[in-house]
């Protein structure tokens, strides 16, 4: 490598840095709660337990469900109903003042699926704060296509970081620590070191990050393009009155046979953004550690029950789909969340290091500035 390219590099990974460091640092501390947000918000006690059952005992139908959600919130109408999978008896419902409502107005709960009883909200006000920081940084949209560019600055920092390490192993062997030199050529050294070692969950992170902030102008891609299409393959007409609806039940055995081997992810009631005035859209997914993060859409007519339109998502959805666990470490269970855990500690450190580098260095290079600088004429 040339003086001149090697020097382009260090420009490239030095800014691209900088630029982000600050922002990534906010991500890494907020993320870290984020991987543990069940177990958190468990041991906040932000959703009660639920009740023992009887060995056995069925879940309610669904409609059971819906009828709670709707007298505890007089006035509202159902959007939404839910199933988290990693809490099999939590059923989350979405209400707000009318089906197409928007979604900042809306109302989410979650209910016992045994008892119907209110189990709280989906989160801690903890962890929300946590995640809107973490998503948008409070800004909607905007904040969410900054942190796209912040985690794109990020990668192109690892990709440069990467190339300038390749002759610096030349010169020393690989973990070598120089700690017999000043404190900056130290944290030099351990800078590499943790950075080279995480490089590839950095990417991962970066990468899946970056690809989770496309995540709304995604979806409204595929609302306006393929579900259209399937809503105009339906001749909707007029809505169907919720009292003339097909019980959400018989919805969720139609779903399941027009869609064999997946179960329910949630239910779109008449009217909202991802159904028709006359069709339940119903969201069914796998059931493997992969194919559970996989949607398929059917859509029901709500008085007949009749399978209106069904098709596989694109593949950007499915890219979506796949990376947003993958971002927080939710695959595996709890050893890769500690995984992810103590990764983001270390990049915490690399980001930190790499902060105190660059000002050490401009500490270090002021006074050598003042001195070169010309003297003043007589």
């Amino acid at each position: 490598m040339t003086a001149a390219s090697l020097r382009a590099w260090r420009f490239v990974h030095t800014w691209t840095s900088l630029i982000c460091t600050v922002f990534m640092l906010l991500l890494c501390l907020t993320g870290l709660p984020l991987i543990f947000h069940h177990e958190i918000d468990e041991w906040l006690g932000a959703q009660a337990e639920p009740a023992a059952i009887q060995a056995g005992q069925e879940p309610l139908p669904l409609a059971r469900i819906a009828e709670a959600a709707l007298a505890q919130h007089p006035g509202k109408v159902m959007q939404y109903l839910g199933f988290d999978q990693h809490e099999p008896r939590s059923v989350f419902a979405i209400l707000n003042d009318s089906p197409g409502g928007h979604p900042n107005d809306s109302i989410t709960k979650v209910y016992d699926s045994h008892t119907a009883a209110p189990l709280g909200p989906p989160m801690s006000a903890f962890m929300m704060v946590m995640l809107r920081l973490h998503v948008d940084l409070y800004a909607g949209l905007p904040g969410k296509l900054f942190l796209g560019l912040m985690g794109t600055l990020l990668v192109a920092a690892i990709v440069s970081g990467v190339v300038l390490y390749a002759p610096f192993t030349r010169r020393l062997a690989f973990g070598t620590i120089r700690t017999e030199r000043a404190r900056r050529t130290v944290w030099l050294d351990l800078h590499n070191l943790l950075g080279i070692v995480t490089v590839a969950w950095l990417t991962v992170v970066g990468v899946t990050g970056v690809i989770n902030t496309l995540a709304e102008p995604m979806i409204n891609h595929w609302k306006a393009t393929e579900l259209a299409d399937m809503v105009a393959s339906q001749a909707s007409g007029a809505g169907v009155a919720a009292a003339a609806a097909l019980p959400l039940d018989r919805v969720v055995e139609k779903a399941r046979a027009a869609a064999p081997g997946m179960t329910v992810s949630f239910i779109a009631y008449p009217g909202t953004a991802f159904s028709t005035s006359r069709h339940f859209g119903v969201f069914l997914r796998g059931d493997t550690p992969l194919t559970a993060r996989l949607l398929q859409p059917v859509l029901l007519d709500a008085g007949t029950g009749e399978v209106g339109a069904t098709r596989h998502l694109p593949w950007y959805l499915t890219a979506l789909l796949v990376s947003q666990p993958l971002h927080f470490g939710d695959y595996g269970g709890m050893p890769l969340k500690i995984i992810w855990a103590l990764l983001d500690l270390v990049s915490i450190v690399v980001l930190g290091s790499g902060l105190y580098l660059w000002l050490a260095r401009r500490h270090r290079t002021a006074p050598a500035a003042l001195t070169l600088r010309p003297a003043p004429s007589a």
